[in-house]
């Protein structure tokens, strides 16, 4: 098989906006910003970029696919990331991980996740 994941792609009204935030979660740096489209560099050579595209019309539904983001500290990640404008959800505690659901400024799910034991694979 010959593809690989080019990129995470966010429906977004205001494109660069959201890109800023996600920059400031992920630490990812903003490499194209216009109107109509921003983009966020790599994590890793060859990873996924993060791309958000002007759409007309505004997010109704609950996300089918969001992000899980891992950490060793999820209150603290969790009150960084509302305090950049992310609104809290829900929180889940499972058998071997934690996680809190968090909405982007423009509503789309994503998770801070946290392991509870020592190999969180």
């Amino acid at each position: 098989m010959d593809v690989h994941l080019r990129a995470v792609t966010f429906d977004a009204t205001d494109p660069q906006s959201l890109a800023r935030f996600w920059s400031a979660v992920t630490g990812r740096k903003v490499i194209t910003s216009n109107p109509d489209l921003a983009r966020l560099a790599r994590e890793t050579p060859g990873g996924p970029v993060l791309l958000f595209l002007r759409v007309p019309e505004s997010k109704i539904a609950k996300d089918r696919i969001h992000l899980d983001l891992e950490t060793a500290d999820r209150a603290a990640e969790v009150s960084r990331i509302i305090a950049l404008g992310a609104t809290f959800h829900s929180e889940v505690e499972g058998s071997t991980h934690e996680w809190t659901v968090l909405q982007d400024p423009e509503g789309n799910e994503f998770c801070i996740i946290q392991s509870l034991d020592a190999d969180p694979d």
